[in-house]
């Protein structure tokens, strides 16, 4: 006696698959965008510190520690993500420096600062801060989705 498949269940089937390659797709994508990003601050910590100055936020001497610490954070969530070790950690990490970045730069749009981000290299043209809020946003919501669609038990890329 011959099993029929449901077409159902084929259907059902091919989505989760779809849904587990967009995730890996997706993991992917902002991994690399962390990784590209703190490349040029690990290259230039002083200008890169200069930058963090610019948003007039912290004392003189943390712009240094942040100019030295946040780059490797960047740099180690983006790898995390892009081996798919502790993804939820990473993309948590990730949520948390977006929500900061989104304060800090509507701070800078709220006292009439117009300075260089320092997203991603220093010393380029000026992007608008709204810009970057938007960029922002679309990587906390992409790392949301990161938190919230969790792998499954036993898959070892996700």
């Amino acid at each position: 006696m011959e099993r029929r498949r449901s077409p159902y269940r084929e259907r059902s089937a091919m989505m989760r698959n779809r849904k587990r390659y967009f995730r890996i797709l997706v993991r992917i994508v902002l991994g690399l965008v962390f990784i590209y990003a703190s490349i040029h601050k690990i290259r230039d910590p002083v200008a890169f510190a200069g930058a963090v100055a610019a948003y007039n936020i912290l004392p003189y001497g943390l712009n240094f520690l942040v100019a030295a610490i946040l780059p490797w954070v960047e740099l180690i969530s983006g790898l995390l993500l892009v081996i798919g070790y502790r993804v939820k950690a990473a993309a948590s990490i990730v949520i948390a420096m977006n929500l900061f970045f989104i304060v800090a730069l509507s701070s800078t749009i709220v006292r009439g600062l117009d300075i260089d981000c320092g997203c991603f290299k220093q010393g380029g043209g000026k992007t608008p801060a709204w810009e970057v809020i938007i960029r922002d946003v679309i990587f906390l919501v992409t790392a949301i989705f990161l938190v919230l669609n969790k792998q499954k038990p036993g898959k070892r890329l996700s």
